[in-house]
């Protein structure tokens, strides 16, 4: 219920960034939804002290904050040309990417199932993008673009594990990300010009928090690969937002590419969870 609470609260996030793309431009966006983020992480530094900045892998943290604001960038920059729920089918190449990089940067051993999942995914996301046919806004790529820089994220995240503490990695990720998108944010600044624009912003921010909170809890009392299937809810939550909020709705080759990806991943996270009861590695197969 967390997680499927949090991907509800993101896709609204992502709703109400759409929203405002029309008064302002995405820096400005990413800059206030990442407000409550910092926000949370400032208040936890009051409680917990600088402790929780201590990190021996500095680069790794700033390039992981970096990556973080590049993602969400992208994002934005799609759903400001494209509709929502297809620029949310095309982000779900993600764990396909994790599973390659995973491959190729920390050496895990992947078999032949799930190579064929990420093969499977891949095909679905042909048919959702559909290169070369006109069929659906250019934007489109970017999430693909922005899926694969929060992979990279992802790895980093993996290799910080090793010597830093979950939480010093998402303070960080908050600090620095904020720090990175307040540079150009003077030179695309817009003065909100309504009552309703304030209070969209703000409550983006408080939203963004939230739903962090959301999934950060969700992963603490279960693990992965029970509630990372919520994730795929994400389609549903953005296809009723695109319709009631922007009256848009995904064609029937975007359901189709999505259906494929949602399939590809669901069962590369069973297989790795009967793996795990019968006590066999899960990336040997």
């Amino acid at each position: 219920m967390l997680m499927l609470i949090g991907m509800f609260t993101f896709s609204a996030v992502d709703t109400t960034a759409k929203f405002l793309t029309d008064s302002f431009h995405p820096v400005q966006i990413i800059w206030f939804r990442q407000l409550g983020l910092l926000a949370g992480v400032l208040l936890l530094l009051l409680i917990k002290g600088p402790s929780l900045m201590r990190t021996s892998r500095m680069p790794l943290q700033i390039l992981r904050g970096a990556l973080a604001i590049c993602s969400a960038l992208l994002f934005v920059f799609a759903i400001k040309y494209a509709p929502l729920a297809d620029v949310v089918a095309a982000t779900f190449v993600a764990p396909f990417f994790l599973t390659i990089l995973g491959a190729m940067i920390l050496g895990e051993r992947v078999g032949i199932h799930r190579w064929s999942a990420v093969l499977v995914g891949f095909v679905g996301a042909l048919i959702i993008i559909r290169p070369g046919m006109g069929a659906i806004h250019p934007a489109v790529m970017l999430a693909v673009l922005a899926a694969f820089a929060y992979a990279v994220r992802q790895i980093i995240g993996r290799l910080l594990s090793d010597t830093d503490p979950t939480i010093t990695t998402i303070a960080y990720t908050a600090i620095i990300g904020s720090l990175l998108i307040s540079i150009p944010l003077p030179f695309v600044w817009q003065a909100p010009q309504s009552g309703l624009q304030i209070l969209l912003l703000i409550v983006m921010a408080v939203l963004a928090a939230f739903g962090e909170i959301l999934v950060i809890k969700a992963l603490e009392v279960a693990e992965a690969v029970v509630v990372a299937p919520i994730h795929y809810t994400l389609i549903i939550w953005g296809t009723l937002y695109g319709y009631f909020v922007f009256n848009q709705l995904p064609d029937q080759w975007t359901w189709t590419g999505t259906a494929i990806i949602v399939a590809a991943g669901l069962y590369t996270l069973q297989r790795e969870r009967q793996l795990k009861k019968a006590g066999i590695e899960p990336l040997d197969s």
